[in-house]
């Protein structure tokens, strides 16, 4: 159920625009094959070769959206570039008009595209997984945002990962209530490695034990 960013299994590796933000995402990689995903520029054109270099899966939002609406087209292609196993979509999302819309460059531009659970249904025809920021509370470390969460839980037929706002344990509670168990977390600033105040030995520990109920 957690996940953190790009430290432990299967996670992320955000990559910049420069060239040495991509070598050293190679590297790493390389160190760890099978046990990253990869997100930042990625398109049908690229996304292969970061599979190649051993990412579980590649992380893309902007790409498959275009003036406001789901670039079909280019959702097709990616899905068929390295398979729909091997793809998760960014849906992170702000409210507007009550509703949870889909934004994209670096957040700033809302789409048509809100999450309820025909979206969600059409896409997981796609991927294989969704990650999903909570925008609004993204970084504040002010808390959740349980109504976002509740959301997932009920209608995403994939798994699905939020982030957002995670700031003590009792949030991690929080989630695994709001979302009946059926969504993930992940948690950056606020963990005592990044400087913040949530220690991450806790974290993998509370993990560890939603595993073990799980079994």
């Amino acid at each position: 159920m957690y996940k953190d960013d790009g430290l432990t299994g299967g996670h992320v590796i955000m990559l910049g625009a420069d060239p040495l933000s991509n070598s050293a995402a190679i590297e790493a990689l390389h160190a760890y094959p099978g046990g990253l995903q990869v997100g930042g520029g990625i398109n049908s054109s690229n996304a292969l070769s970061y599979i190649d270099e051993g990412a579980s899966h590649v992380i893309v939002t902007s790409y498959v959206f275009n003036d406001g609406q789901v670039d079909f087209e280019r959702l097709k292609e990616l899905a068929h570039a390295v398979g729909k196993q091997r793809l998760v979509l960014d849906l992170s999302c702000r409210k507007k008009d009550g509703k949870y819309a889909v934004v994209t460059d670096r957040w700033q531009k809302f789409t048509d595209v809100y999450l309820d659970e025909k979206v969600l249904e059409f896409l997981a025809n796609y991927a294989d997984e969704f990650l999903v920021h909570g925008v609004d509370v993204e970084g504040k470390k002010l808390g959740i945002d349980e109504e976002l969460v509740a959301l997932l839980g009920r209608h995403s037929p994939i798994p699905v990962t939020y982030a957002g706002g995670v700031t003590t344990m009792a949030d991690l509670e929080r989630i695994k209530i709001a979302g009946t168990g059926r969504v993930d977390v992940t948690v950056g600033s606020a963990l005592d490695i990044f400087g913040g105040n949530l220690s991450y030995k806790d974290v993998v520990a509370w993990h560890s034990q939603q595993e073990a109920l799980a079994v």
